[in-house]
């Protein structure tokens, strides 16, 4: 180790190197994200990174993790990032850092926080000074603690990312890049190395590129290794050649076939890489982990396609932390090129499966609104959106009465693309059906005058790449009966989240009101670990859709008959030993006749059944 005074990490354009310390340097790297691991499996991980061969890991900062509100930050617990990479350094590995602003990962809006869109009109990834207002505000935030873990002042921060694939998104806003260059050099510093990372077409190496930030590429198994560094070359004729995202894997989408990568096909990409004298990065991932509580985000490839609770991504390390036939491939060839650690790779995670435990309804969603909103509902004349009221993720309640009575069933439906993402819609608190973004857009139902009409609105995550990332949520247009809008609403922004945390459902008695299985409702259970709390995944026979919590956690969205993922990943962390672990469910379709949920000892996917 260079002392702090003699530290360097920069790029030699006549060896087409990085030197560090003025020696040659090629890393070779995996990601993972902080925010999809539970801080108590932090350690874990990275060991097992570490012990893979792994010079560096790579890390995404979430904007929207860290300043849910406006001004208002959280760096504590599970997001305690100045701790992560305090780790890192302590297990010897060098860092990567790519602090957004925008970070994509198909993470809820891409890592942009949801209050943004409080100003509908702004155009977020550009000059727009409303959206360089909150980025400087962030920035100033952010990088003051990023700045003493740099390489050059002591810490194993080598080089930082600014934006990221900036050239896939419509804007090809220079002005933009400028500005976040001179935000970084303020606030880092001139010596840190700063890089972009944009895919091989010339088209978006063109906007994502800026003098002053090395460009880098990005590209998986399969690609031509020849072809695709050349595509860097025309743009950095000179420098070290860095694949700053190698696909291990892929992501699952709800409703789509469980995706996986040949390990074979990985290492043979990842061994031409290296004869070629490149530093890699292994992303998407090296560990993936879970898309805890509503942080999964969305694609939009013709339509809008939500991200699975599961970010395995088929990666070298499994969602619960294994190590996979992939990850000692990828150690194989690793070690054709540099020593690996002395030692043997840390075990797989203990399992256990817990078994059968029974479920009983508490209550319909609609009979404790007044614990889910204390608040109380807004009025408004028509539907307003979750960024109107305010609310970032989770659900909201729509609530109107019927103009007239309807003797002959009545088309209840909404324009093309307002029903975003899925609304769950009960007639005298009986549940009608659903309707869906690019799915069922209508609904037949009848009535008397003055019945009372709800739709609960769920936000399946926002858009995480592309032009669509203004993804507003709830009812974005006017609700209709037989093409006539219904107007005075009660809109009721709902805390699930946090009634949950205080106890309910389970420091109350359940409701006698509740009716039959269908629709919106909260099922409670209790279980004990046997002496220990190990990793579990769970399992949803005959449930439909919804959201699970274990003390006070939220685990995230099941959706078994979509599937392809058909179990929850419960990280022993969250369990208790000696006394009930307390389950909640919010079902949001239909519960079987006997709820149970089923605690097994590995995951299930569609594939795997």
């Amino acid at each position: 180790q260079a002392s702090p005074s003699a530290r360097s990490f920069q790029v030699d354009y006549e060896c087409n190197c990085f030197l560090k310390d003025g020696v040659p340097f090629r890393y070779i790297s995996g990601s993972i994200h902080y925010a999809r691991v539970p801080r108590p499996a932090w350690r874990d991980r990275l060991l097992k990174m570490h012990m893979s061969g792994l010079s560096a890991v790579q890390v995404y900062i979430p904007w929207n993790y860290h300043e849910m509100l406006p001004g208002v930050y959280d760096f504590t617990g599970n997001r305690d990032v100045e701790a992560f990479l305090d780790l890192t350094a302590e297990l010897g590995l060098l860092v990567i850092l790519r602090p957004g602003p925008y970070i994509c990962a198909e993470w809820e809006m891409g890592g942009l926080p949801a209050w943004l869109l409080w100003k509908p009109d702004i155009i977020l990834r550009s000059s727009d000074p409303a959206y360089l207002a909150a980025v400087d505000s962030w920035l100033h935030v952010l990088l003051p603690k990023i700045k003493p873990r740099l390489y050059q002042h002591g810490g194993n921060i080598i080089s930082v990312q600014v934006e990221n694939e900036y050239g896939s998104y419509y804007a090809c806003d220079y002005g933009y890049l400028r500005h976040l260059l001179g935000s970084f050099r303020a606030l880092l510093g001139s010596e840190v190395l700063l890089f972009t990372t944009d895919s091989t077409r010339a088209e978006e190496l063109r906007c994502g590129t800026l003098q002053g930030l090395y460009a880098t590429i990005d590209f998986g198994p399969g690609s031509n290794v020849t072809e695709a560094f050349d595509a860097q070359r025309r743009v950095e004729p000179k420098g070290p050649l860095v694949n700053s995202e190698y696909y291990t894997g892929w992501l699952d989408y709800w409703g789509e076939a469980h995706a996986s990568t040949s390990a074979a096909w990985v290492a043979r990409g990842l061994e031409d890489m290296l004869q070629l004298g490149a530093s890699v990065n292994m992303q998407y991932m090296f560990h993936g982990g879970t898309n805890f509580a509503y942080w999964s985000g969305a694609d939009y490839k013709d339509q809008y396609k939500p991200v699975t609770t599961s970010y395995d991504y088929d990666a070298p390390l499994s969602e619960a932390g294994d190590p996979t036939e992939k990850l000692f491939a990828i150690r194989t060839v690793i070690s054709k090129f540099q020593p690996l650690p002395v030692g043997p790779m840390p075990p797989a995670t203990p399992k256990y499966a817990y078994g059968r435990v029974a479920l009983r309804k508490y209550a319909d969603l609609l009979d404790v609104l007044d614990v889910l909103c204390t608040s109380g509902p807004i009025q408004s004349q028509f539907p307003l959106t979750f960024e109107a009221i305010k609310q970032a993720h989770g659900f909201v309640l729509y609530r109107t009465q019927l103009p007239r009575d309807i003797l002959d069933p009545a088309t209840l439906g909404a324009p093309p693309h307002s029903i975003c993402d899925r609304g769950y819609v009960m007639l005298q608190k009986e549940y009608q059906g659903m309707l869906e973004r690019y799915g069922q857009m209508t609904l037949r139902v009848t009535g008397k005058e003055g019945d009372t009409l709800d739709m609960l609105m769920e936000n399946m995550g926002r858009i995480s790449f592309g032009a669509n990332v203004s993804d507003f949520k709830g009812l974005l247009g006017n609700i209709s009966l037989d093409s006539i809008p219904l107007s005075n609403w009660l809109i009721y922004p709902l805390a699930i989240d946090t009634a949950v945390q205080q106890g309910l459902p389970h420091a109350a008695m359940p409701k006698s009101s509740s009716r039959g299985r269908a629709g919106p409702a909260f099922y409670t259970g209790t279980f004990e670990t046997p002496g220990v709390a190990w990793d579990t995944f769970v399992k949803f026979p005959g449930w439909s859709k919804g959201q699970l919590w274990i003390n006070g956690f939220n685990l995230g969205r099941y959706w078994t008959h979509r599937g392809p993922q058909q179990t929850l990943f419960v990280p022993g962390s969250v369990l208790h030993v000696g006394h009930p672990n307390n389950i909640t469910v919010l079902e949001l379709e239909g519960a079987p006749i006997n709820p149970l949920l089923l605690f097994l000892d590995r995951p299930l996917f569609n594939r795997t059944l």
